[in-house]
C-alpha cells in the first residue's frame, strides 16, 4: 500500500550538507520544514530562500544544540507547536572524523560518539514522544555504510556512532510494531559532504546526485535503506562476510 503524505516534515543538521539538501528537496516537493541546528543565521538564510522559491510551503527554523536533551526537546516543542504537528523526523545531525583509538585524540573521538548517539538519541525520545501521541508518524534516522562493520583509523568512532543507531532504530520499530508510527534507517554511502572530504573515491557521488537519492529512499520508508541504493546495498552485503584483512584495505583510515 503507499505511504501517507509526510507534509510536515522535521530536519535536523539542516545548516549544511545532507540535511540542507534535505530541505531544499523537500520543499521543491511542496512540503512544510520545520529545520533545525546550531547556526541560525544560515537557516535563516535558508528559509528566506526556500519561501521564495517555494512561496506556497511553510518553514519554520529553530536553534537546537543536539547534545543538550533540553534544547532538543524544547526545539521539538516549537516546532511542532508552529506547524501543528509533525510527520516525519529525520534524525540527520552528526559529526564524522575521529582517529584510531588510543593515539591521544580520546576527546574528538568521544565527541562523535556523544553527538551521533547521545543526540540523536534525544531526537528520538521527543520525536516519538510526539508521534505516539499523534498515533502516527515516520522517524528516519540517518545511519551510514560505515556502520556494517567496524572500521579502522578516523573512522573507527563513526562508524561505531552509527552501528548504534541502527540498532536503536530496530529496537524503537520493535516497540511500536503494528502501529501507524513508522522507523526506517538510512545508510548512504560516501556522499560529498564535509563528512566524507577526503574521501572522493570511485564509489563517491556528488551532493545533489545523493541528496537526490536519499529522499527518494526516505519517501519509500524501508526498514533499512542504502543511498544511493546501487552499488551500497550489494557492497553493504560483502562488507558483512568480508574477512577483516580485506575491510581494512578497503575503507582504508
Amino acid at each position: 500500500m503507499p505511504h501517507p503524505t509526510r507534509q510536515r516534515i522535521f530536519i535536523s543538521g539542516a545548516s549544511a550538507g545532507l540535511g540542507e539538501g534535505m530541505a531544499r528537496r523537500f520543499a521543491a516537493m511542496g512540503r512544510d520544514l520545520a529545520l533545525c541546528a546550531r547556526r541560525v543565521d544560515r537557516l535563516e538564510a535558508l528559509r528566506e530562500e526556500l519561501l521564495a522559491a517555494h512561496p506556497g510551503i511553510r518553514v519554520e527554523v529553530a536553534a537546537m544544540d543536539v547534545d543538550d536533551p533540553r534544547s532538543v526537546a524544547a526545539a521539538f516543542r516549537e516546532l511542532a507547536d508552529r506547524l501543528g504537528g509533525l510527520d516525519r523526523v529525520i534524525v540527520n545531525a552528526g559529526i564524522g572524523r575521529g582517529a584510531s583509538v588510543g593515539t591521544g585524540e580520546s576527546e574528538a573521538n568521544r565527541a562523535i560518539l556523544v553527538t551521533n548517539v547521545l543526540g540523536s538519541h534525544a531526537q528520538c525520545e521527543a520525536a516519538m514522544e510526539l508521534f505516539r501521541a499523534q498515533g502516527m508518524g515516520h522517524l528516519v534516522l540517518i545511519s551510514s555504510v560505515a556502520s556494517v562493520r567496524g572500521m579502522p583509523g578516523s573512522r573507527t568512532a563513526y562508524g561505531a556512532s552509527k552501528a548504534a543507531l541502527n540498532s536503536l532504530a530496530e529496537g524503537m520499530r520493535s516497540d511500536v510494531h503494528g502501529s501507524q508510527i513508522v522507523v526506517s534507517a538510512i545508510l548512504p554511502g560516501y556522499i560529498e559532504t564535509a563528512i566524507n572530504e577526503g574521501r572522493r573515491g570511485p564509489l563517491a557521488v556528488g551532493l545533489d546526485k545523493g541528496v537526490r537519492a536519499l529522499t527518494e529512499v526516505i519517501e519509500r520508508e524501508p526498514v533499512r535503506g542504502y543511498v544511493p541504493e546501487f552499488p551500497w546495498r550489494p557492497v553493504a552485503g560483502l562488507l558483512r562476510v568480508l574477512p577483516l584483512s580485506v575491510v581494512r584495505r578497503l575503507t582504508g583510515s
